[in-house]
């Protein structure tokens, strides 16, 4: 087995300049006089890490919120305007309608006929028009949307 050589030791920094003496001097005769006066005190336990990074957060999202936020543009794809099959036709209409707003008045026809699941409010429970667009009885709704692009063209 070969082992790894260690890296040399880091040469220390070079020490700053110190200030000129005149200075400094007064400045130790004042902290040699308030510790003479005064016991000495217990140093105060580290402070955990974790209440910095809560005060750091509100400081990044008051930043985050001073500038303007550029707005998005839509893609072209979504606005296209899809003709519904006779099936979902019979639920959103004839007309053509971009799939943003066939899944808006899925959602209204949803809403008004009480189809949701009153314990699992993910869940659409399909009436007869729906059976025909999903296939089954209980559809969740994040499989809606790709059934319903079965029934665009």
């Amino acid at each position: 087995m070969a082992t790894a050589k260690k890296a040399p030791a880091k040469k220390a920094a070079p020490a700053k300049k110190a200030a000129p003496a005149k200075a400094a001097a007064p400045a130790k005769k004042v902290a040699v006089k308030a510790a003479v006066k005064a016991p000495a005190k217990k140093a105060a336990p580290a402070k955990k890490a974790a209440p910095a990074a809560k005060k750091a957060a509100p400081a990044k999202k008051a930043a985050a919120t001073k500038t303007p936020a550029k707005k998005r543009t839509v893609n072209a794809a979504f606005m296209k305007a899809l003709t519904p099959s006779a099936a979902l036709a019979a639920v959103v209409g004839a007309a053509p309608l971009p799939r943003t707003e066939v899944v808006s008045k899925l959602w209204a026809y949803i809403k008004k006929n009480k189809l949701q699941d009153a314990v699992n409010k993910r869940m659409i429970n399909a009436d007869a028009k729906l059976k025909e667009i999903f296939g089954k009885m209980q559809v969740s709704m994040f499989e809606m949307a790709g059934l319903i692009g079965k029934h665009l063209k």
